[in-house]
């Protein structure tokens, strides 16, 4: 999987939820082959999809865009 698909996969599914995803829900949905998300794909779509990570459900970080 190439950056530009995975982060168009994530901002549209993030687009359709507002409330957010944790990483684990958006791996499951997306069927996504990481067990855990590249820390510098992270930080790109966080200025590209202006993706945010601050709420917390439990311990995961909810991701929103």
């Amino acid at each position: 999987m190439k950056y530009s698909e995975f982060r168009d996969a994530i901002q549209q599914h993030l687009l359709k939820h507002p409330e957010g995803r944790t990483w684990k829900a958006l791996q499951a949905e997306l069927s996504l082959p990481y067990a855990q998300a590249c820390p510098e794909w992270v930080r790109r779509l966080e200025v590209d999809i202006g993706l945010s990570r601050k709420e917390k459900k439990g311990a995961a970080l909810i991701w929103k865009c």
